[in-house]
């Protein structure tokens, strides 16, 4: 079983900034994992926003937050990062991160545990 906790959210304008922090643990204390970053807007379905290796050297992003946002974590922790520039109000919604056996493009191909509570970002226009 895997836990997932998710942090960072809050309300900006558009252009604003926010970093996202997750943890991803196991019960033997093991974060090695590909991790993901999700969204949900309202009304709307849960879409890929970025992927990371484990090894922290791939990323992956959807067109939509390319050269906006950046998925990253630091060597030797459990925490993966998602640094979110120039917001827009479209990017709205609740962010969840997942682990995953395997980032596949925007796919997480594996995801383990159960989801998160997530994390909300509202940005304002």
């Amino acid at each position: 079983q895997v836990q997932v906790l998710e942090s960072g959210g809050g309300s900006v304008q558009a252009g604003g900034s926010l970093r996202l922090s997750c943890v991803a643990i196991d019960r033997a204390g093991s974060s090695y994992y590909d991790m993901a970053w999700f969204r949900q807007a309202p009304g709307k379905d849960r879409e890929f926003v970025a992927g990371l290796s484990r090894n922290g050297y791939t990323t992956y992003y959807a067109d939509s937050v390319k050269d906006r946002f950046t998925i990253s974590k630091d060597s030797g922790k459990p925490t993966v990062y998602l640094q979110m520039d120039a917001l827009k109000p479209e990017d709205t919604g609740v962010y969840d991160c997942a682990p995953c056996s395997l980032v596949d493009g925007t796919r997480c191909v594996g995801r383990l545990g159960s989801w998160g509570r997530g994390t909300q970002v509202t940005v304002s226009s």
